[in-house]
């Protein structure tokens, strides 16, 4: 079973028919006993880090998310929220499950903030069972204002003014910047992936 967090900051019903499509038992849950026996955790999240983590705080799911050993993953600004901070607001300090800093998005005419639309995935040379299959180049549907640069932990990159991580892994723990719900054959690979890890 598959329990995806409700966080009270997220388009569940996207993740949710994704997951449907694939055949796989999940189940929205906000309760710690639960998400903690899942075979697989999924941490989807739009919106503001500090909201987001208010949200998880109040639902006392902070220590349990932090704790967790099956395979995790965050999505969108749920991946952002596995960093120790976010630049956004005051600051706003994170869960912590991977090193980094998530900071924001260099805004030009050129490349104006939300970084919001398709863009490529630079996958790097080592190859993480999360992105089995998927392509150099392979196109993934990005909504964001905030990023992670480039960090050993990152296993595919993107380029918007800047390069940035748009997939991260360490352990049990990863993290998709882009909607994989949302990015079509590429998308729904990555979670039957994820579903395999």
């Amino acid at each position: 079973m598959i329990a995806v967090v409700d966080s009270g900051v997220a388009n569940l019903a996207s993740v949710m028919a994704a997951l449907r499509r694939l055949g796989a038992e999940a189940e929205v849950t906000a309760d710690a006993e639960t998400i903690r026996k899942a075979e697989r955790v999924i941490l989807p999240g739009v919106g503001a880090a500090a909201a987001a983590m208010a949200q998880l705080r109040q639902k006392n799911l902070i220590e349990t998310l932090r704790g967790l050993t099956q395979p995790m993953l965050g999505i969108c600004l749920g991946m952002q929220l596995l960093f120790e901070r976010s630049e956004e607001g005051e600051n706003t300090p994170c869960l912590g499950v991977l090193p980094g800093t998530v900071a924001i998005l260099p805004a030009s005419p050129a490349t104006p903030v939300p970084h919001m639309g398709w863009n490529q995935l630079n996958v790097c040379a080592k190859v993480h069972p999360l992105l089995r299959g998927v392509a150099e180049g392979s196109y993934a549907y990005f909504v964001h204002s905030f990023a992670v640069p480039v960090t050993p932990l990152t296993i595919a990159s993107a380029n918007y003014g800047t390069d940035f991580t748009a997939v991260a892994a360490r352990g049990n723990f990863m993290g998709c910047q882009f909607h994989p719900e949302r990015s079509g054959e590429v998308g729904s690979l990555i979670l039957r992936n994820f579903l395999g890890v």
